[in-house]
């Protein structure tokens, strides 16, 4: 988890008493390099964590926030407004790759400790009574701060009336977290493909002892549940993405009958068009809406005619990230 990596950076270096750069992209438009969200931390010594897109853009933040470190005294935090275009009148970057990039600079200290501590605590606790734990980091011109809450409202909000009044919030913790249904060749192959792009990963299957669901190591939890059930597992919301994969015909409409009609970020089942269209068919028979099919990505994947599981596992970690992205 990236995020977590940059906050645990910070507070190492402000428990040893060091100050720390924060640089923050608050809103992102077009191509910029640098998505909301990105962050990265720079200490005193030089030493960095994460970052807000690289390029010359990045390295001109990190001189200027470095600059202010060695200073050795508080800063305001400090807002940039950056526009990847050499016609831009102003607020040029450096970089050509269009789109726009706002970054924050903020000076964190041993007061700012207590609400860190508080998000990582969140970002380390797992689900608890059915509910995961979450919170909102809010950056401001006054500061930071965090505020532990229970929602499923939006990743980030963002809004300035100028380059000394802003706001931006984000939801922590903000992966995105896959369902995937059915344990065999494929569901292994994608997990570890998934597993290094940060998402959160979650297997389900009907049957006990099935050889590649005990050997998925990649996975954070693994369960054993008949599918007529699995809808109780798998929570709506706007970062949940469900992928089906089971071992054949029937699994597959009974898991996707659990699922049709919820409210998820992204919805996929495996299969051939011509099986697709049958059960899709069969579906609409039983009562089923044809809008709520049509949410449905399938067959799965983009298409690279794919043939073999870590063939099939690239089309649809694609996928995954073409709908994250956009």
């Amino acid at each position: 988890m990236k995020d977590f990596a940059i906050w645990e950076f910070i507070r190492e270096q402000l428990e040893k008493g060091k100050p720390v750069a924060l640089l923050a992209v608050l809103h992102s438009e077009g191509s910029s390099p640098g998505r909301q969200g990105f962050k990265m931390a720079l200490a005193g010594s030089g030493e960095m964590c994460g970052s807000i897109g690289g390029g010359i853009m990045e390295h001109k933040l990190v001189e200027l926030a470095r600059k202010l470190l060695t200073e050795n005294k508080p800063f305001t935090p400090i807002f940039k407004k950056q526009i990847h275009s050499k016609e831009a009148p102003q607020n040029q970057s450096g970089m050509i790759c269009s789109g726009e990039q706002t970054v924050a600079i903020y000076y964190l200290q041993q007061q700012d400790l207590a609400a860190i501590a508080c998000m990582l605590q969140v970002f380390s606790t797992n689900e608890t009574e059915g509910q995961r734990e979450v919170g909102r980091l809010n950056l401001n011109e006054k500061g930071l701060s965090f505020q532990p809450e229970t929602d499923q409202t939006s990743r980030f909000t963002f809004s300035a009336e100028n380059n000394t009044i802003w706001q931006f919030s984000e939801r922590i913790p903000a992966r995105e977290t896959v369902y995937i249904i059915g344990g065999g060749h494929v569901a292994l192959a994608l997990s570890k493909v998934l597993a290094l792009l940060n998402f959160e990963l979650h297997l389900f299957d009907d049957r006990p002892g099935l050889n590649t669901f005990e050997a998925n190591d990649y996975v954070h939890s693994k369960t054993v549940a008949p599918y007529s059930e699995i809808s109780d597992y798998i929570p709506e919301g706007e970062q949940t993405y469900v992928v089906i994969m089971t071992f054949g015909y029937r699994p597959d409409k009974e898991a996707l009958k659990q699922v049709l009609g919820k409210e998820f970020k992204y919805l996929g089942l495996m299969g051939s068009q011509s099986k697709i269209d049958q059960l899709f068919a069969e579906l609409k028979e039983e009562g089923f809406s044809e809008t709520d099919l049509k949410k449905v990505h399938a067959p799965i994947g983009i298409q690279i005619k794919s043939k073999t599981p870590e063939e099939i596992a690239i089309s649809v970690a694609a996928q995954l990230v073409q709908v994250k992205n956009f």
